[in-house]
């Protein structure tokens, strides 16, 4: 280090030292459950006395309870994913990247984008915040500018782990936004709580705003003097020659492996190619009826622009109070139709993006399984009901905020955990005087705020961005302390009935 080179500040420091431990000791996201389902079964006979029959029959009879749910998650990711992979997207994205003209720019702009993108949709800003680090890293590299990838990945993580709680894909709110929900059939509440008292509640745009810009002056605090940066090559072969962003990932090392070829998009096969190399007497040369209705755009543009106008007509007959879990999915599925137009091309895109979600597709279900051990022996009723015992009026949203987050480390699915709390939740805060939408948004920061130290929805962002789970989450899990008084204090002070 030259004479000139400033010492790294306290913060960074900091920082830098969370990132080596984590680097040593943090396991892959699957371990991660798996470690987490056997925690969870020490607890429950540690706490409530279950016996082994009773955690394992727990576990069983939980395991695919979210089936539902996972699906309802999973096209939220997949329908965002070939939006933000569309040429257009794509493009815009590489016109940002070139904005910056340091280390430090380039983490605030990735973190911003992902967080605004986050508001929108929880997968779109998952999966644009990973393409924008991904893309950043790689410009970084080539113009011998010193950026820190792995602080740079976990901005790109920032939408899903802040501003996603309190935005449009928020799972507690659009629950509760869905007609005929759980806590209307248990007569918790009367009728549905719309989006107008949740999502665009002022409370929820002011914690928005003000959290964003807090999160942006962490990042900034962080980033490691230059000396300090580590690029993108250190954690990722970007010579290898391939193009596609999203490779197989191996998730223990994050490294690529070999694939198998791919079944091809209209059910044929690789091995159709003929044996000598030659050409195929199968192959599609775009003129026969069924190639030309495949890549029809006619086809694809009419029901993609009902869909679109459908859900225009939803917003405008109930207001902003039409938008639920389905209606997020309806809507991004019409508008990733209308933009790739050919149905086929849609298509291809959209088997892409499954392959992404493959780890979380395969770890659901073992949530689900703790979640069954949680409800089943009772622990997560003794959870709950210490944290709500100990609450105040003015305490209640900082104690639902850390009865989300507690949960989310086990259980990281927010409308899965709402389904077994939220019933209690706004029953305690009712008892209070604790308006429900107060309640939700609280709780829903917590179980984003966690997602800093639970991997499981960094999947595919560790696929796009070729980093292992541990190579990044040092400096999420600084991120989660360092945000974790800055969220009480507010959550405190900000009142819901002011506005």
């Amino acid at each position: 280090m030259s004479n000139t080179d400033p010492d790294p500040t306290a913060i960074q420091r900091f920082g830098q030292g969370m990132s080596q431990r984590v680097e040593r000791w943090m396991p892959s996201p699957f371990l991660f459950a798996i470690i987490l389902t056997y925690v969870a079964a020490v607890a429950a006979f540690l706490s409530e006395g279950a016996g082994a029959v009773e955690i394992a029959t727990s576990w069983y009879g939980g395991f695919w309870d979210l089936l539902e749910f996972a699906m309802q998650m999973v096209l939220i990711l997949v329908t965002a994913f070939v939006v933000a992979y569309h040429p257009w997207v794509k493009s815009g994205i590489d016109r940002l990247i070139r904005v910056p003209n340091n280390g430090t720019q380039a983490v605030l702009l990735v973190g911003g984008v992902a967080m605004v993108t986050g508001w929108i949709s929880w997968g779109l800003g998952l999966i644009v915040g990973a393409i924008f680090a991904r893309e950043m890293g790689e410009l970084a590299d080539r113009k011998g500018m010193a950026v820190h990838y792995p602080l740079l990945c976990v901005a790109g993580y920032l939408g899903m782990s802040l501003t996603w709680g309190w935005g449009m894909s928020s799972s507690a709110a659009l629950l509760q936004a869905t007609e005929g929900n759980i806590f209307m059939e248990q007569g918790v509440v009367d009728g549905v709580i719309g989006a107008t008292q949740t999502i665009f509640h002022p409370y929820a745009l002011t914690l928005t705003v003000v959290s964003l810009v807090y999160a942006l002056i962490l990042l900034y605090l962080l980033n490691p003097p230059e000396e300090n940066r580590f690029g993108i090559s250190r954690y990722v072969d970007i010579d290898g020659g391939d193009e596609e962003l999203v490779e197989k990932q191996d998730l223990d090392t994050g490294k690529a492996v070999d694939e198998e070829p791919d079944v091809v998009a209209d059910g044929g096969h690789p091995d159709d190619v003929a044996a000598d190399g030659g050409d195929n007497p199968r192959d599609d040369d775009g003129s026969d009826p069924a190639d030309k209705i495949n890549n029809s755009k006619v086809l694809g543009g009419i029901i993609a622009l009902t869909g679109i106008g459908l859900t225009i007509n939803a917003f405008m007959t109930q207001g902003l109070d039409a938008l639920d879990l389905n209606v997020l999915n309806f809507g991004f599925i019409a508008v990733g139709l209308a933009l790739y137009t050919s149905p086929i091309d849609y298509l291809e895109e959209f088997y892409d993006a499954v392959e992404s979600s493959a780890g979380i597709i395969l770890q659901f279900p073992f949530y689900a399984g703790i979640i069954g051990i949680m409800t089943g022996t009772g622990l997560v009723d003794t959870i709950t009901e210490f944290l709500l015992s100990i609450a105040t009026p003015a305490t209640y949203p900082v104690i639902a905020w850390i009865t989300a987050g507690v949960l989310n480390v086990f259980v990281p699915s927010a409308g899965g955990e709402w389904t077994i709390i939220g019933g209690p939740m706004m029953e305690a805060g009712q008892e209070l005087g604790v308006e429900n939408g107060q309640t939700i948004m609280a709780y829903a920061v917590g179980d984003a705020h966690t997602n800093l130290i639970q991997p499981f929805w960094a999947i595919p962002l560790l696929a796009i961005t070729g980093m292992r789970a541990r190579d990044m989450f040092g400096y999420a899990i600084t991120m989660m302390i360092l945000l974790t008084p800055y969220l009480a204090v507010i959550l405190y002070v900000l009142p819901y009935e002011m506005f």
